[in-house]
């Protein structure tokens, strides 16, 4: 039986190791060849960022959780490094499988291939290009070590193949964060604000920031919060507001239409992308949940990883352009947005090809 030791680290980890292990679980009753070993390398901490994901999303509860804790990129780095070939000498598998692009994915791919175990990353040969992205340095390395590769798109796998990656070992099966989605849409719950503060369906903005780049300047951040609210005239803007960004934030004399609430566990996030009237965003992930609810979207990023939710899906690349900003909310609040398609695979169904191609590896 080949063993597997998937791990995760952080929150888009979460959602997107959801359901390959209820998928591998469902094998395994059935009396399938795989094993698993789940682990948490603990570089999300936080509640809200970690442990509601498990609790929510049905995820069993790590065999093994690192508890890393917070530090640098080098210091994290290294921290999981140490633990996790702590952990793989003491545990040992056939294959580490690693989800996304988090400090964990690059730590844990790294320190498996030393131990000559192999790898497999699921979302594969997604790129920006962006070195700026600790992201983008993170799935670079991991893809240029992993042994199989999982692809959300076609052009992801095309990508692959013209870097020089086996294309046997190459599969498209789509996004498991869609897996996720699916799974879980008719559980999304309305948080508790949502009526205290009077929200009505498709009458508000979501945003969310949490990159280096729109953060880490205080005075910035707190300008394009500004900008946003002003923008959205009247309209409510709902800000999830993440722990690197709450440092930075002053919250003296917010905007009247602001409504700042905590970190939300997934069902209650969802809900909120679900029934907004659009969402301004740094995140790669939402991108995809938006376009796949046909949820208006523009990301306040200078480029993607993820040109699809642009191409087929309901996403635009506003960066720090603030006329441009302002011109792509008056599209929403006219309701002038495009309609968006959903790309191919992204059918709920990525985590079970996932399985079934994992079942042909031998141990």
């Amino acid at each position: 039986m080949l063993k597997i030791t998937i791990v995760a680290g952080a929150r888009p980890n979460f959602i997107k190791i959801a359901p390959i292990v209820n998928a591998i679980s469902r094998q395994k009753s059935e009396g399938k060849a795989l094993n698993y070993r789940l682990v948490h390398t603990g570089q999300h901490y936080d509640y809200q960022l970690s442990g509601s994901f498990f609790e929510e999303l049905n995820i069993p509860k790590p065999d093994a959780n690192l508890g890393i804790g917070s530090g640098s990129q080098a210091e994290q780095t290294a921290k999981i490094m140490m633990a996790f070939e702590r952990e793989l000498l003491e545990n040992p598998c056939d294959l580490v499988l690693v989800v996304g692009d988090v400090t964990s994915t690059l730590a844990c791919s790294i320190t498996a291939k030393k131990l000559q175990i192999p790898v497999a990353h699921v979302e594969a040969g997604i790129r920006s290009f962006d070195f700026t992205m600790p992201e983008e340095i993170n799935r670079m390395v991991t893809d240029s070590i992993s042994d199989y590769f999982f692809t959300t798109t076609q052009e992801a796998s095309n990508y692959l193949v013209s870097i020089g990656k086996n294309p046997e070992n190459i599969h498209f099966v789509g996004n498991v964060m869609i897996d996720t989605l699916k799974n879980f849409e008719n559980e999304f719950k309305k948080p508790t604000f949502f009526d205290e503060n009077f929200l009505s369906l498709k009458k508000y903005f979501v945003l969310t920031l949490h990159r280096p780049s729109n953060v880490d300047v205080e005075h910035q951040l707190n300008e394009l919060v500004r900008f946003i609210c002003e923008k959205a005239q009247s309209i409510p803007v709902v800000f999830p507001i993440h722990p690197r960004t709450k440092k930075k934030f002053t919250t003296a004399e917010l905007p009247k239409n602001l409504i700042l609430t905590e970190p939300l566990g997934y069902l209650e996030f969802n809900y909120l992308v679900k029934n907004a009237l659009g969402i301004l965003t740094d995140s790669g992930g939402i991108t995809e949940e938006a376009t796949v609810m046909r949820i208006p979207c523009i990301t306040l990023r200078e480029n993607t990883e993820r040109p699809e939710t642009i191409s087929i899906g309901t996403n635009e690349l506003a960066g720090k352009n603030l006329t441009l900003i302002e011109v792509l909310m008056q599209k929403i609040i006219k309701n002038d947005w495009k309609k968006g398609e959903i790309p191919a695979k992204w059918d709920g169904k990525s985590a079970e090809r996932i399985v079934e191609i994992l079942e042909e590896i031998k141990p």
